[in-house]
């Protein structure tokens, strides 16, 4: 618990590790701390916001106590056997911060405090002075903004800390602002009346209280340092600036330099008129108000602006009597105007022209430039991109596609969009078979796509048909393996055609067997073993055994042939043991064969 704490505040000017010693006068005694962060809060927010700690040291240890590049941790609670020494927290330059020193117990001998060996900087460079000066409406007040954040407690209540170039009027009280905490960055001299308009000056002085004001290192404003200021006359608040607006605005922000009373604002908005391009009335103003007063008045138009050019907002006695009323209660004159230029409104709408084509489609596209347009940027399925004015996009795929355009003026910008579906183009194709028996019945399927309405199937036997699923073909037994070439070709009402080609191949005999002898010399006459024609089968197995019943050759593919070797090892001439395994496809059945084949050297 803090008991008898004392409270340290400081500001970071510099960016760094910060180190700290406290060592107690009785090294016996146990001192602990704990560090916060209060930027931007009040001080007493540390009893509630525990986010605002940023190290702290509670050990049960006696001794010397602090930060240090020995340190392991940066939170260290209480109990015996902790470590004293917490790592360098980082403190940011411009932040302020407390430091809490608290004693285990009631009684105490008291402690030193040095910060270093960390490479922060606590030190203020900036010697304290004067900045400006700023009136109030009738020149009663002065409001003296100082270059930085100076003690409270060194100001003197009576003003006694400035003296001023008039010979009528005095200082007769000082406040600083802020001073609910430590310190403040400006003061508020009450004067004994209002100073006639012309040019004074504030000079710094050693007060009743017997010094200047100070900063944090106890450093004062140099006496005699002077800001010289000048009353203006008083009058009206002239019609000063209008925010920046956006696209098709139907509201508007005025700026004020000094405030309006915010009774004196027509709610109706008839205090404005607007003139222009384009017939728009204000139909509502309000202003930003805190105590009475406001620098912003909010107007609100009938409909929002569209037309590009030059306007005029124009101030008017509105039906409340009044145009309006700065904080002194001086009206500003009718007929006071703010010009502004506002942009045309843009539409992204766009035209297209389709050429459609049989292998693909081109999409011309137009936008009629208007209001200024001086920007394009079109955007085809998020893939493809343009940046000029009439562009063309050629399609190769069919089905759905989106196609988008931002336009600009500079001011104004809009998007449009275009979602459009492309029909498939004509693709010829077909599915078969491509080895038969003879007298097979060769069955085709029809796979083609697109807006097909004619098609020529032509079977190479003889035969042609032009319906999209042709009758089965027959092909004749020639006594040899014969090859013959499908096509089909097919058409649209357009014209577009296209056509596919397959080869199938006619055996000359489906018996499946295995050569008595083959010859593996490499002449391309019987080189190789392998059980022939058995197309149509499955669960194939075919193995091959020398003299001795050793295996040699295993293949559950017909195709895949024993070229005679082993290994690369060429196998000697004689008789081989061969065994086949298979499943007819067409009815099923299971059959076994064997039988010798001689190879031949």
């Amino acid at each position: 618990m803090d008991r008898n704490p004392y409270w340290y505040k400081f500001t970071c000017f510099a960016t760094g590790t910060l180190g700290f010693i406290i060592t107690p006068a009785d090294l016996s005694e146990d001192y602990d701390w704990q560090l916060f962060d209060i930027t931007g809060h009040n001080p007493n927010e540390v009893f509630s916001d525990k986010t605002l700690t940023l190290s702290y040291n509670w050990s049960g240890e006696t001794g010397i106590t602090g930060t240090s590049v020995a340190g392991t941790s940066a939170y260290i609670c209480g109990g015996l056997g902790k470590s004293l020494f917490c790592t360098m927290p980082v403190v940011q330059q411009g932040h302020e911060y407390l430091l809490m020193i608290s004693h285990y117990k009631n009684s105490q001998n008291g402690y030193t405090l040095e910060f270093k060996g960390g490479t922060a900087s606590l030190y203020d460079p900036v010697s304290p002075g004067l900045s400006t000066i700023a009136t109030n409406c009738d020149a009663t007040i002065l409001t003296v903004k100082m270059n930085k954040k100076l003690l409270c407690s060194s100001l003197a209540p009576d003003g006694s800390d400035f003296s001023l170039s008039s010979g009528t009027v005095n200082i007769v009280a000082a406040s600083g602002t802020g001073c609910n905490g430590f310190d403040m960055d400006s003061v508020s001299l009450v004067l004994s009346g209002p100073l006639s308009p012309g040019d004074y000056t504030l000079s710094s002085i050693t007060g009743n209280d017997g010094n200047t004001i100070l900063d944090h290192c106890q450093r004062g404003i140099p006496v005699g340092e002077n800001v010289n200021f000048t009353v203006p006359p008083i009058s009206f608040s002239p019609m000063d600036s209008l925010q920046q607006l956006s696209c098709a605005p139907q509201t508007m922000k005025l700026i004020f330099k000094k405030t309006i009373a915010c009774s004196s604002i027509a709610a109706n908005g008839s205090d404005f008129i607007i003139n222009g391009p384009q017939a728009v009335a204000v139909t509502a103003a309000q202003g930003s108000c805190s105590n009475g007063q406001t620098g912003v008045i909010i107007l609100t138009l009938s409909t929002p602006i569209v037309k590009g050019g030059n306007y005029n907002i124009i101030l008017q006695q509105g039906t409340d009597g009044n145009t309006i009323l700065n904080e002194c209660g001086y009206q500003t004159p009718a007929g006071s105007s703010i010009s502004f230029v506002t942009g045309d409104t843009v539409s992204a709408l766009f035209s297209y022209k389709a050429s459609i084509g049989c292998l693909q489609d081109t999409i011309r596209y137009s936008y009629w430039s208007s209001n200024y347009v001086n920007t394009w940027k079109w955007n085809f399925d998020n893939k493809d991109s343009a940046i000029i004015q009439n562009p063309y996009k050629i399609y190769t795929s069919p089905g759905q596609h989106q196609t988008e355009l931002m336009v600009s003026n500079g001011f104004c910008s809009d998007t449009s969009s275009w979602m459009f579906t492309l029909n498939s183009k004509l693709k010829a194709d077909f599915e078969v078979k491509t080895v038969f028996c003879p007298e097979d019945s060769v069955a085709f399927k029809n796979k083609s796509t697109g807006p097909v309405t004619a098609w020529l199937w032509i079977f190479n036997n003889g035969n042609t048909n032009n319906q999209p699923s042709p009758p089965a073909q027959y092909y004749p037994n020639t006594g040899r393996e014969t090859t013959y070439r499908i096509s089909l070709k097919i058409s649209d009402d357009a014209g577009c055609a296209d056509s596919s080609y397959k080869t199938i191949k006619v055996l000359s005999s489906c018996r499946i067997a295995v050569p008595s002898a083959f010859s593996p010399n490499h002449d391309g006459l019987n080189d190789y073993l392998y059980p022939l024609n058995a197309y149509n089968t499955s669960n194939l197995n075919f193995r091959v055994y020398n003299r001795w019943g050793q295996l040699i050759f295993a293949s559950n593919d017909w195709q895949r042939k024993w070229d005679g070797t082993i290994n690369g090892q060429v196998q000697p001439a004689g008789i081989y043991v061969w065994l086949l395994q298979f499943t007819n496809n067409e009815n099923g059945q299971k059959t076994e064969m064997k039988g010798t084949t001689m190879l031949v050297r």
